[in-house]
């Protein structure tokens, strides 16, 4: 019995034993408890805030730069989430007016088609969607003119007939002959006159080329109204110059891809922003002889203004973050990376003539690229637009 005694005695002491240490280990692990009022240890701190997101509705023509920006500032500001999404503008801006788009910010190609939204959408909702004033107000980001890009021997014959210069006059004569090219002394295996541009309805630079053809005609720079647009002759004129377009196309950069791969067999004459003749030029350069870029007695500006939308599905969080992304594309290091994209830096501090290689002001001078460019027209409102479409619609769509 005393040995039996002895090994549960031993037991017990093992036993008692084992608790202990394991109580001591599992004090020893646990944390001291703060005294109170003290700081929470650094493990312990909360989780941080979820990303303020917002998205931003843009025109194509300026995806590359637009993205290379973006890639830079997630780097720096973590804390915004930005969603980017590409459209053509004229499309952006219809989308946005019946609510299948609500962006926090929005930049179409240009002060038009903003102008255009601006009026459609106070129609509808009876309220200002842009700020009038401020850091929100519409401004520009980047900016390129509209310009001719025209195979150099096709060039070379429009310039003998109109004393130096391409206008829409002489392209208004050529076009509307039906013996082609040698009305305007060209030669008579190019056939007849082709013309290119997008549709006024659907891509934003048709719609500057049908208003530079429109003010060309009038001999007007500014103010141009519905009364304008009223008028026969002109309609009848503005038919013939369209005669030339075999295929109104609904993309610019699709259009001038066509022009360089088909040569002039496509197009002989085209109508794009310079941005997109710069990315193109030296690619086409003895595929189907020289293209070349000229500059129209008056031009139009794709000023690509940017804005923070003054409506009611933009918090006011989102507002404060849309101005940091804002601010950040008009920063001057993010303006000078433009230049390589064939944009002109809204900044004007920014200087265009440098001594880079990757300039292509400089770079491609020698095909017409030039610094100094003509007078720019001023763009009409809202409701003088809407009907330079309609009436383009009535007189030549098809």
């Amino acid at each position: 019995m005393k040995a039996k005694g002895i090994i549960i005695a031993g037991f017990l002491l093992a036993v008692a034993a084992v608790l202990f240490l394991t109580t001591r280990d599992r004090q020893t692990a646990a944390p001291e408890a703060a005294p109170a009022g003290a700081a929470a240890p650094a493990s312990a701190a909360p989780p941080p805030a979820a990303a303020t997101e917002i998205s931003m509705l843009y025109s194509s023509e300026k995806q590359e730069w637009v993205e290379a920006a973006l890639a830079d500032f997630r780097k720096e500001h973590p804390e915004i989430a930005l969603r980017l999404k590409a459209m053509g503008s004229i499309e952006a801006a219809q989308a946005i007016v019946d609510g299948s788009e609500k962006p926090t910010i929005f930049s179409p190609a240009d002060s038009l088609v903003q102008n255009l939204l601006t009026s459609d959408w106070q129609t509808k909702h009876k309220t200002e969607l842009f700020a009038a004033s401020g850091d929100e107000a519409p401004q520009p980001v980047v900016i390129t003119p509209l310009v001719f890009v025209v195979w150099e021997d096709r060039a070379n014959a429009l310039l003998k007939a109109s004393r130096g210069e391409i206008s829409w006059q002489v392209i208004h004569r050529a076009v509307k002959s039906n013996e082609g090219w040698p009305a305007v002394g060209g030669q008579p295996a190019w056939g007849f006159v082709k013309l290119g541009h997008t549709d006024p309805t659907r891509s934003n630079s048709g719609l500057q080329a049908l208003l530079l053809m429109t003010l060309d005609y009038h001999k007007k720079t500014s103010g141009l109204a519905v009364g304008d647009l009223l008028n026969p002759k002109y309609q009848a004129w503005i038919g013939e110059v369209e005669r030339g377009v075999p295929r109104f196309e609904t993309s610019t950069g699709a259009f001038m891809t066509d022009m360089i791969r088909f040569g002039p067999s496509k197009y002989d004459i085209a109508v794009v922003y310079e941005n997109l003749a710069i990315a193109q030029l030296e690619n086409a350069q003895g595929r189907w002889g020289n293209l070349k870029v000229y500059y129209p007695a008056t031009t139009l500006w794709s000023d690509h203004p940017i804005a923070v939308l003054q409506a009611d599905w933009v918090t006011p969080a989102q507002r404060q973050a849309a101005g940091v992304w804002v601010r950040y594309l008009r920063s001057r290091p993010v303006q000078e990376k433009a230049l390589v994209y064939g944009f002109r830096p809204a900044d004007t501090t920014v200087p265009l003539k440098t001594a880079s290689q990757q300039n292509p002001f400089t770079r491609l001078s020698q095909h017409g690229v030039k610094i100094e460019i003509p007078p720019v027209a001023q763009a009409p409102d809202g409701q003088v637009v809407k009907n330079l479409m309609m009436m383009w619609t009535r007189v030549v769509a098809r």
